[in-house]
């Protein structure tokens, strides 16, 4: 018997050795509890047919749900609930103690007029500026949580549509040039839990986090079109200065990044207070559908580290893993770890200058982006292009490692010269082994 606990007890230590961030630091505990946060748990309930909102799709309601979340705030807290049927918004404001809960074959439906959106101080692209709010928003709401199987829906039809309109008149028109609210924003919350919920038809980006720490989002299905109206920058899940996030369980299929790492944007990006970088994320048992990358550093982006993406399937994603090198930003990527992936991408690994609205903004020289200690091992992917990589002088790419891949590619060719000391280990393309 003896022998048999310590065995037990031996292996628990080999489980918990393994246990760590990519570079080297042990992982929380904290990341290893998917718990999910229950009804009960959320105080007082606030229905919203109980309190003068109407189970009426076609009316706009946002004054009604407004008051209703306000009054749970003044009350001590509680948790909205958004009953069975469809109800429509604008932008609403949750307060702190306060939650909301979309229950199963509810819909929380977007208002397509930008009107219901009115400007406020907010943060768009890496930038701090005036801009529409999303229709759910939580500023400084510590704990707050969005739980329930129902569907918070962006109506975002006349955004998209809109938005290929004025692309056409002017092919280098930026995103923000046509007016769009996001689905969720959360600003400057700690301890958020978001489960179960369906964030579908954003009118711009999906979910954005920004200035938060330890963010827990379970579960999700996240879906915005790529025909036949391709639904523009709907990101599924933009992290913007967090540190201590985990993605797990969620299904994301948008017209654009699946999980976008920002944190500001320019020549000086990385001495503003309002940016700065995203530590500790973990991504698990999640599923990709249609993407133009599961994940992607940048293009805003200035300091990521500690990213762990595993044991994921990704299926007509455009690129597996996207580093954006952004010439008019100084970057460092680092201790990215992409690991037990299968399916199917255009690009296992997507390295390129950004260069869409380079801007030095009068700073002489060419600030440099690095990329280190990057590792993608135990992945089986079908794609077009292996080692989808080109660099510029001002990109450092370093300590990269390829090992246990399994790969069949149209195009097998690759660079070694690229990337200073890069490992390949057991790595196989179209059944031949790299030497």
């Amino acid at each position: 018997m003896l022998c048999i606990w310590a065995f037990a007890q031996h292996a628990y230590a080999q489980v918990k050795q393994e246990e760590l961030f990519p570079d080297g630091t042990p992982i929380p505990e904290w990341f290893l509890n998917p718990t999910k946060v229950s009804l009960d748990e959320l105080g007082t309930p606030y229905i919203l047919t109980d309190h003068e909102v109407l189970n009426d799709s076609t009316v706009l309601q946002t004054e009604r749900i407004q008051k209703v979340i306000d009054k749970a705030h003044s009350q001590g807290g509680g948790v909205v609930i958004i009953p069975k049927g469809t109800f429509m918004s604008g932008a609403l404001f949750f307060k702190p103690n306060t939650h909301l809960h979309v229950a199963e074959g509810a819909v929380l439906k977007g208002s397509d007029n930008i009107a219901h959106y009115p400007k406020m101080p907010s943060r768009m692209e890496g930038q701090s500026l005036e801009y529409f709010p999303a229709l759910v928003n939580a500023y400084g709401v510590d704990g707050f949580t969005i739980s329930g199987k129902g569907t918070i829906d962006g109506n975002g039809l006349k955004f998209w549509e809109a938005f290929w309109q004025r692309r056409e008149e002017d092919p280098e028109c930026t995103n923000l040039e046509v007016s769009r609210p996001r689905l969720v924003f959360i600003w400057d919350s700690d301890n958020v839990q978001v489960q179960d919920v369906k964030l579908h038809n954003a009118g711009f980006w999906t979910s954005h986090y920004y200035q938060c720490n330890n963010v827990k989002i379970l579960d999700l299905h996240i879906y915005s079109p790529h025909e036949p109206v391709k639904a523009p920058s709907t990101d599924a899940i933009d992290l913007d200065v967090c540190s201590n996030v985990l993605i797990k369980g969620c299904y994301m299929s948008v017209n654009d990044d699946a999980i976008a790492l920002k944190g500001g944007k320019g020549p000086w990006a990385d001495t503003a207070s309002d940016n700065g970088e995203n530590t500790n994320i973990i991504i698990e048992d999640c599923e990709f559908g249609f993407c133009h990358s599961a994940l992607t550093c940048g293009s805003e982006s200035i300091h990521n580290k500690n990213i762990l993406m595993r044991n994921c399937y990704v299926n007509e994603a455009r690129r597996l893993l996207w580093l954006k090198m952004r010439p008019d930003t100084p970057q460092k990527y680092e201790y990215i770890t992409v690991e037990n992936i299968k399916g199917q991408a255009y690009s296992m690994i997507y390295v390129k200058p950004w260069t869409q609205f380079f801007d030095l903004k009068g700073r002489k020289e060419v600030p440099l982006s690095y990329s280190e200690n990057i590792t993608m091992r135990n992945i089986d992917l079908d794609c077009e292009i292996f080692f989808d990589i080109a660099t510029t002088e001002y990109d450092k790419l370093s300590d990269f490692t390829f090992r246990n891949l399994d790969i069949e590619a149209e195009n097998a060719t690759y660079d070694k010269s690229l990337i200073q000391d890069l490992t390949m280990d057991n790595v196989k393309v179209n059944g031949d082994l790299i030497k």
